[in-house]
């Protein structure tokens, strides 16, 4: 049942991107549909296996398999395996990357991941054994945080995948870094690695809670992607963070996108805005499509620490379907900017 099911969502998958239109690699600028980009396709150092010392920034493989990405491994010489399985791709801090925010695309996986930049996990999708959930349909696209960067040298992308059966890998689509410029932007990007957990209690709002033993979880994305499957109820995120320098005497505003179905949000304890009613039963929590609203709230005077810790609690009520925060960028603006960065992205760009 498992395999029709995943061959039929492949063909809609396909159908749908046809309707809507390492240092062994050379590393190419272009401008791919306006907008600027790293290529990274072509040969990734691949091992299959598992050992968690892969994401280290120094590890060496050269000694590793070279492989074509995008393409299934099965295609490459690995034909009827499945299992776990890395790639690693080296890339060259540029300076055309310099005051931007940058994306790794990584394309269509096959069927579970985890991503690491020099050792550090930017993203994931899908749940490995033993709880798997398959995210073989899904392009992946992390943001890479300008402090896990290496800016006077070498940067690895390692990527650890699990293939449950069928095709496994780096699948399709057009793997490379985007750089955005921070003008057209968010003033501080929050979107990545998050803490959650399903249920509801009101001291997870709290800044000092402890939230360590929460899993983790890719911001912006359906929670359903991500190893809660056809969950429906109560679930909490939360995210610490620095205010930069420049920001520090800035009015400011929180965007969190959209989120499915009802949020409240907080900061350092403090609720600064929601959005659906949660005074009712949950039962009528859709009354208003509120997970077709973007989230922008105003963060009050007083609030933020400049300096220190700041922690981001999000509690999302999800009726049915889809839940969690499912659609960025994620972050922090300042508010005089919010005017002209909503026109952006509601333009054609």
């Amino acid at each position: 049942m498992y395999i029709i099911f995943k061959h039929i969502l492949a063909f809609l998958f396909i159908l749908f991107f046809l309707i809507a239109g390492c240092r062994s690699q050379k590393i190419e600028f272009n401008n791919r549909n306006n907008k600027n980009t790293i290529d990274l396709k072509g040969k990734w150092k691949f091992s299959i296996g598992d050992d968690i010392s892969w994401t280290n920034k120094n590890y060496d493989d050269n000694n590793w398999e070279e492989i074509k990405v995008p393409s299934r491994w099965e295609d490459q010489g690995f034909n009827g395996y499945d299992g776990y399985a890395w790639y690693r791709v080296h890339f060259e801090y540029n300076r055309a990357m310099k005051d931007k925010f940058l994306y790794l695309n990584l394309g269509r996986v096959d069927d579970v991941d985890q991503t690491f930049l020099n050792g550090h996990l930017i993203g994931l999708m899908g749940s490995f054994p033993p709880n798997f959930q398959t995210a073989y349909y899904v392009s992946r696209r992390y943001y890479l945080p300008s402090e896990f960067l290496n800016s006077i040298g070498d940067n690895v992308i390692a990527v650890r995948i699990f293939d449950y059966q069928l095709s496994g890998g780096i699948l399709e689509g057009d793997p490379g870094l985007e750089y955005v410029e921070k003008d057209n932007s968010l003033s501080l990007i929050l979107s990545g690695i998050w803490k959650f957990s399903t249920g509801d209690n009101s001291n997870y709002a709290k800044a000092d809670f402890d939230d360590s033993k929460w899993n983790e979880i890719t911001v912006p994305s359906f929670w359903e992607l991500q190893g809660y499957q056809d969950y429906d109820g109560y679930g909490w995120y939360r995210k610490k963070f620095t205010i930069p320098e420049n920001l520090a005497q800035k009015d400011l505003m929180l965007y969190l996108g959209k989120i499915d179905d009802i949020d409240q949000a907080y900061i350092n304890g403090i609720l600064i805005g929601s959005t659906g009613d949660f005074s009712k039963h949950p039962v009528e929590f859709n009354r208003y499509n509120e997970y077709l609203r973007v989230r922008a709230y105003d963060i009050p005077s007083g609030v933020l620490k400049k300096s220190g810790e700041n922690t981001i609690a999000v509690r999302v009520y999800d009726g049915f379907r889809d839940g969690g925060i499912y659609e960025g960028p994620v972050g922090i603006i300042e508010k005089d900017k919010y005017t002209s960065f909503w026109r952006y992205r509601n333009s054609d760009k």
